[in-house]
């Protein structure tokens, strides 16, 4: 028997909560400098409903680098500003909601 969402009343498997969540983002990619000339990509505007813990994982990983997630920011050593909008469009966001600065 097919499981049905109490909320949608859809079937589970046709429902991804996860990819709705992803398109309501605004997300704002900056670069800022810190202690002895270091630079910071600096991705802000993921909400709760996503896990930071994971996308910071995978964006580790495809820069090579260092990074942290606090307060809902995602914080890569690093500047990436050229490349991580296409890696965030890899990982599901859309293009049109990802702001770099």
């Amino acid at each position: 028997m097919v499981d049905i969402d109490p909320i949608t009343g859809l079937p589970k498997d046709l429902v991804s909560f996860d990819q709705v969540i992803r398109e309501q983002q605004r997300i704002t990619v900056a670069i800022e400098k810190r202690k002895f000339g270091k630079k910071y990509t600096i991705v802000s505007g993921v909400q709760k409903g996503v896990d930071t813990n994971d996308i910071l994982k995978k964006l580790k990983s495809k820069f090579a680098c260092g990074g942290t997630a606090k307060g809902g920011q995602i914080e890569l050593q690093g500047d990436h500003k050229s490349r991580i909008k296409k890696a965030l469009v890899e990982l599901g966001f859309p293009e049109e909601t990802i702001e770099v600065r």
